[in-house]
């Protein structure tokens, strides 16, 4: 009775020492790296592929939303479009721009109803344009307006939300809706036309934004990921068919559609050079001299190398 009494208290111990060591790990490690996601972004295929398993997955309805979480500390990393990480660094959002995407003009779009009888951007003058604050196509909008030599009182803006904007769209509720994938995709029906996309006039790229306490307290975990989400986007891309099939469900959308929206909008992940530091920046300073952000932002700062470098 004493032996085995002996034997079950040193098991006991040795595994209360084991679940320590490994609670001090994870601790040194920095926790679990918590990850925001959009329902299209390349984020979205890691999930659905389980490329990386051991992490938090949060999903969000757009880039603004996402960089909130970001300010709040309920999460460490996300992907969001070229004009959130604008926003939150003018709302002093604690972050670094770890990663980014090849362009993808194509797939944000200006939405109108074919019955409305509009022809190019410029016949919009005047008319109501709906989009989503913050995110990627508030600066198409800021692009669009230049390239027509129109401005922002020479139409009337109606900020809403991707959920709000299509019913709104749907019911003439608004002239036109401005708005990115995979809702783009979602929208398009015979009586829709797009009227412009941003081509020409906007890169539309993918950001990887990183807080800045996770990026000192996870750096390792954050590489880590970062290289997985590289290889996962460029699995993709070499293989849309399986790609599709892997994300419809994940997306809840049908296939044909996913299959549609990845082929305008699905890019590799590009070299994070100085020269998409002075991109955003100059985007920035549009934002600025529009008083569409209070405050003039050095956003070309926040570019962090470190995670990927600037030679890939």
């Amino acid at each position: 009775m004493r032996r085995a009494t002996a034997f079950v208290t040193a098991f006991v111990l040795a595994a209360t020492a084991a679940l320590t060591a490994c609670g001090d790990q994870e601790e040194q490690a920095g926790g679990v790296l918590r990850i925001g996601y959009q329902r299209f972004g390349g984020l979205s295929l890691v999930k659905a592929r389980g490329d990386v398993p051991g992490v938090e997955w949060s999903l969000f309805e757009s880039g603004p939303a996402l960089t909130e979480a970001i300010k709040a500390g309920a999460i460490d990393l996300g992907q969001t479009g070229e004009a959130p990480p604008i926003f939150a660094a003018a709302a002093k959002t604690e972050f670094v721009v770890a990663a980014a995407g090849a362009p993808s003009p194509r797939s944000e779009a200006v939405l109108v109803k074919k019955s409305r009888g509009f022809k190019t951007f410029a016949d919009l003058k005047g008319r109501t344009i709906a989009l989503n604050k913050g995110s990627n196509v508030h600066w198409l909008l800021v692009r669009l307006l230049e390239a027509n030599k129109l401005t922002l009182a020479d139409v009337n803006v109606k900020y809403l939300k991707p959920a709000e904007g299509r019913p709104a769209f749907d019911n003439d509720q608004v002239d036109a809706w401005i708005i990115w994938d995979p809702y783009f995709a979602l929208a398009e029906r015979p009586d829709v036309q797009v009227l412009a996309d941003a081509t020409g006039v906007a890169n539309n790229r993918e950001y990887i934004l990183v807080s800045k306490d996770a990026a000192e307290a996870k750096t390792d975990q954050i590489k880590s990921f970062l290289a997985a989400y590289e290889k996962t986007t460029a699995w993709g891309i070499a293989n849309p068919d399986e790609r599709a099939k892997v994300l419809a469900p994940e997306l809840k959308i049908d296939e044909p559609t996913t299959k549609r929206a990845l082929a305008r909008a699905a890019q590799p992940v590009a070299p994070l050079t100085p020269e998409i530091g002075d991109e955003l920046q100059g985007i920035a300073d549009g934002f600025t001299e529009l008083k569409l952000i209070p405050v003039k932002v050095d956003v070309k700062s926040l570019i962090d190398s470190r995670f990927g470098g600037t030679s890939r």
